[in-house]
């Protein structure tokens, strides 16, 4: 039996005699391990520096208007409801989930379209659009993205990689794989067309990859789309944040927002708590950190020695892109624009070279646009549209003065939506908010502003990765995008189904 001493029981604190278990951050990651602590017998308290659970998936209201305020694609709903089964219940007990068609739409520059579903048949016909000769290939490249699937998603999305010798035991799959080749050049192994290459590379973009050198594995997206779905929450994503935060009352956890960490307390090497910015002091057996893997050692681990994860080493990391992103409401609804459009712009290779290396903020742009009114109109007053739209840009590292770069850049996008998708835009925009790289470091506490975290390159995933339990505290155990197995829904979420292999069943806490 493994002896962990619970603090939380020391001078009467608590009437209830489960350990306790703190968890920084309502994100996903968080909330999804708050479940499962709790369902292995934890005291959970979850401390969340917003107003509201969700982290980087919270939602505001405005003018009438409801907002997402960031991942809104939902695929692997197995992963969530997994946590509804944890508690003895069903995810459609509390969240309406609507499968889309088409999963989403790819605009090119030039106005032709790319729609994206599961039917096989009609993928080819889209295929074939394009290129009636990429079609065997297309089957070939699915075939592949299948096999990157069992290696990367089945293989290794739930393991811990706390040794080399655990990440040895995965790698003859991802040398079969190919794993050091990137997504662009695995997908232009099969496909021809350059618009095709771009269509089906992208995915690495919505876990802050960048495709020409994200690892060729991540092509498992396409897969994982074509197998599950994508779909979308009645009310929002935040939906789902909801039902998370109903889970963890039913088994008496408690959520505490508006509070913020300012130190994870350690002494003789291990965690024994957290001390928030006003003094108080929260003890635990546990603490299980959802907060940016680099700001939870260089920040609140600042007076604890650390040997791997030093605030050099943090800083050198390689990060992902961040996003600038309008929130915008119109008085008019546009019914020829679908959920999901994704808008490439007129560069690709080059547009990613300078939004990850050069850290330049161009004159063109690629741009995701997202209209839940299309599904629900209940986010939006009667005859009004919902949208928000972001433009991936380098993160803080480019020294950009978002004070005066963010409204010209706004207006850019503004003018080039008004010109393509949404007419008259300017003139029907009743509401409106904007998100640059600066809110992603204050408000969401992400190093260097980076919008999910360190970069999913080849060096930086799986063992490379902060490990989910702490190499350098003991009873510390971190989830969320900043661990393995990295960024996106079934990756968080994922993140914190490694925590029922690393931390202690509760029943073995004295």
């Amino acid at each position: 039996m493994m002896t962990v001493h619970d603090p939380s029981l020391a001078g009467g604190q608590s009437h209830d005699a489960r350990p306790h278990a703190i968890v920084i951050g309502a994100g996903f990651g968080g909330l999804a391990a708050a479940v499962r602590l709790g369902a292995r017998g934890y005291r959970v308290t979850v401390v969340e520096k917003l107003d509201e659970p969700g982290g980087r998936a919270s939602q505001f209201r405005q003018d009438g208007f409801t907002f997402d305020a960031g991942p809104t694609i939902i695929t692997a709903p197995f992963v969530f409801e997994e946590l509804w089964a944890l508690c003895g219940r069903r995810l459609s007990d509390d969240v309406d989930l609507r499968p889309l068609d088409p999963f989403y739409t790819v605009r090119f520059h030039d106005g032709q379209e790319f729609h994206v579903n599961g039917d096989d048949k009609a993928m080819e016909t889209e295929i074939a659009k394009f290129s009636p000769g990429d079609v065997a290939g297309y089957r070939r490249y699915l075939a592949e993205s299948e096999r990157c699937f069992q290696a990367g998603f089945t293989g290794m999305i739930d393991k811990t990689y706390a040794t080399l010798g655990a990440m040895a035991g995965a790698l003859p799959d991802l040398i079969l794989r190919r794993a050091e080749r990137s997504v662009y050049k695995l997908v232009s192994k099969y496909i021809k067309n350059e618009k095709l290459r771009q269509g089906l590379s992208f995915h690495p973009l919505f876990i802050g990859g960048n495709p020409m050198r994200s690892s060729g594995v991540l092509s498992l997206i396409s897969y994982l789309e074509r197998e599950y779905g994508v779909h979308y929450a009645i009310g929002g994503t935040h939906a789902l944040v909801k039902g998370l935060a109903g889970l963890i009352k039913g088994q008496g956890g408690v959520i505490r927002t508006g509070v913020e960490v300012a130190e994870i307390t350690v002494e003789y090497g291990r965690a024994t708590g957290v001390r928030l910015a006003d003094g108080e002091h929260l003890p635990a057996s546990i603490v299980v950190s959802n907060a940016d893997a680099g700001w939870t050692y260089t920040k609140l681990l600042a007076n604890h020695p650390r040997k791997r994860w030093t605030d050099a080493k943090v800083d050198r990391a390689k990060y992902s892109m961040s996003l600038l992103v309008w929130y915008f409401g119109t008085d008019r609804r546009y019914e020829d624009v679908g959920h999901h459009t994704v808008m490439m712009g007129p560069r690709y290779g080059g547009l990613l070279h300078d939004i990850f290396d050069a850290k330049v903020l161009a004159d063109d742009f690629s741009l995701y646009l997202y209209r839940p009114t299309a599904t629900d109109p209940s986010v939006a007053p009667e005859g009004c549209d919902s949208f928000y739209v972001l433009s991936p840009v380098p993160n803080l590292d480019a020294g950009i003065d978002w004070t005066a770069a963010a409204e010209p850049y706004r207006r850019k996008i503004e003018a080039h939506l008004e010109a393509t998708l949404l007419p008259g835009l300017g003139r029907h925009v009743v509401t409106q908010r904007l998100m640059t790289p600066v809110d992603f470091r204050d408000r969401l506490l992400s190093v260097k502003g980076a919008a999910f975290g360190m970069e999913p390159v080849i060096t930086q995933l799986a063992w490379f990765r902060p490990h989910n339990k702490s190499e350098e505290v003991e009873n510390l155990f971190l989830v969320g995008a900043g661990t393995h197995p990295g960024a996106g829904l079934p990756g968080v979420v994922s993140s914190a189904k490694i925590l029922d292999k690393v931390v202690p069943h509760a029943s073995t806490v004295v």
